[in-house]
């Protein structure tokens, strides 16, 4: 085992407490949108009334000191009071000696060497290396602020003094005059006093103006909160917010509610598929539970169905087998996904319309073979689902076969992108063209023929998915005719050769 030397600092902690900045701004992340907006308020008014409060003391304090330099300036100390000075030189009290004093201001001489020479009923101020070089005639003047021995500060000016004394040393001297700085100082504590007070008025005035903004301007979005933790809670897809304005909070309202309008029909729509297939596929189970339970005794029972009974029974459940059959692939087709994928529209092949309207086409010969079909097909590329788009041709095909009469004629055109199926049949009522591409609607007409009323509901589902359009109504001369429109071109792209 390893051992630590003796006196080896301790290995320093793993985790590391988070600064004085990292937990403000922590706490700041926590407080409410609306707090946040008020404390944003109040810093910002604070930093302005705090440049514009230090902004008006440094010019106050400026002209101030300007004024107190104007003053020493324009003051001056008589010849014989500078020599008097000069030989009573830092003199103790005299006993029955008084000097008239020139000015009210503290007069001193300022020696070569950085010595003064202080009337003794003032306080010396220590000389500075300025008021040295005028001593010594390397400068002309000398204007700065200090503090005199008691700690008073005083703002002093000095000058070369041309009259007949020199120091000890043989150099000329300076004299200086000094003014104590309370009339500027007294003047800013005040108005740092006032500014301050102001500048605390002031952010609590926007703090508090903040707070009534932020409640004021954030009531929708509060609204809005609580309708979707409503919707979240409850599922109530009815809630609707007052949409007031023009603003960013009304166009989030007018987005919420055609969001909750739109989930709200989708919703409808579902509860309806669902109710409609449960319908659509009860009648043919029905029928087929029954056709089995028949089967099912007589094979129980020992006594035979007749031959040509059974044979009807067993055609009936096959027939309903393949209703059922066709019923769950319109349902599967409905409910399945568009194959867009990450390149979303670019995904999509392009695929050549007059193809599959031809491939259709020999379906629907198959199906009608008494029929008289003839066709007129133009080359038209558009972009879809081959898949998708194959089952909605297919679907008007065999709706016009459907309902047309025995050795009727269907007539099927494709140009410039419109096809256009037109059969001879009983055609359709004008006040049923509403509804025929709704799911699972089929004409009173129609209840006896076969078929799950979705058909017609996948072309116009597949025509949106490609961009185009879907129409069916009443042909001229009797029968019906669907047309259907879709965006795309007579030529292939250069990566897609003509077939």
């Amino acid at each position: 085992m390893s051992q630590e030397p003796a006196g080896s600092a301790p290995a320093p902690a793993t985790g590391t407490r988070p600064g004085l900045k990292e937990r403000i701004v922590h706490r700041y992340r926590l407080l409410p949108l609306r707090s946040r907006l008020a404390v944003l308020t109040a810093v910002a008014v604070a930093v302005a009334v705090a440049a514009s409060a230090a902004a008006c003391w440094v010019v106050t304090r400026d002209r101030l000191t300007e004024q107190v330099d104007e003053t020493l300036k324009r003051q001056g100390v008589a010849a014989e009071y500078v020599q008097d000075l000069a030989g009573r030189c830092n003199s103790p009290v005299p006993g029955n000696v008084q000097l008239r004093l020139p000015t009210p201001y503290t007069v001193q001489i300022v020696m070569s060497d950085g010595s003064v020479c202080t009337w003794w009923e003032k306080t010396r101020i220590p000389a500075e290396a300025s008021d040295v070089d005028v001593a010594q005639g390397r400068s002309g003047e000398a204007l700065h602020t200090t503090r005199a021995a008691d700690g008073t500060e005083m703002r002093v000016i000095t000058r070369p003094y041309r009259g007949p004394l020199i120091d000890a040393s043989g150099h000329q001297v300076a004299v200086s005059i000094a003014t104590p700085m309370d009339p500027v100082t007294q003047p800013l504590n005040q108005l740092a006093l006032i500014l301050l007070i102001v500048t605390g008025v002031g952010v609590l005035g926007a703090a508090t103006a903040g707070l009534w903004v932020a409640r004021a301007g954030l009531r929708p979005v509060d609204r809005l909160t609580e309708a979707v933790e409503h919707v979240a809670r409850t599922e109530d897809l009815t809630i609707r917010i007052p949409v007031d304005g023009e603003d960013e909070i009304a166009r989030l309202s007018r987005s919420f509610n055609s969001m909750t309008a739109a989930l709200a029909s989708s919703r409808d729509l579902q509860q309806q598929l669902i109710a409609d297939a449960g319908h659509e596929l009860r009648t043919p189970l029905t029928s087929l539970r029954t056709n089995i339970d028949l089967l099912v005794r007589s094979e129980q029972s020992g006594r035979q169905l007749p031959a040509g009974d059974k044979q009807a029974l067993l055609s009936s459940v096959k027939a309903q087998m393949g209703e059922l059959a066709a019923l769950i692939g319109d349902l599967q087709e409905l409910s399945r996904t568009p194959e867009t994928g990450p390149g979303g529209a670019g995904s999509v092949p392009v695929v050549a319309l007059h193809d599959i309207v031809d491939s259709a086409l020999r379906r629907a010969r198959l199906r009608g073979p008494t029929l008289d079909i003839t066709a007129e097909l133009d080359p038209w590329y558009v972009r879809a689902e081959p898949a998708a788009l194959e089952r909605a041709v297919v679907n008007l095909l065999d709706n016009a076969v459907k309902f047309s009469p025995e050795g009727g004629a269907i007539e099927v055109a494709l140009r410039k992108g419109e096809l256009r199926v037109r059969d001879h049949g009983p055609g359709i009522p004008e006040e049923e063209l509403p509804h025929v591409f709704e799911r699972f609607w089929r004409s009173p007409s129609a209840r006896s023929l076969p078929g799950s009323g979705l058909g017609l509901s996948i072309v116009a589902r597949t025509a949106y998915q490609a961009g185009g359009t879907v129409e069916l109504r009443a042909a001229a001369g009797g029968g019906a005719e669907a047309v259907l429109n879709l965006p795309g071109a007579a030529t292939p792209p250069p990566d897609l050769p003509e077939g």
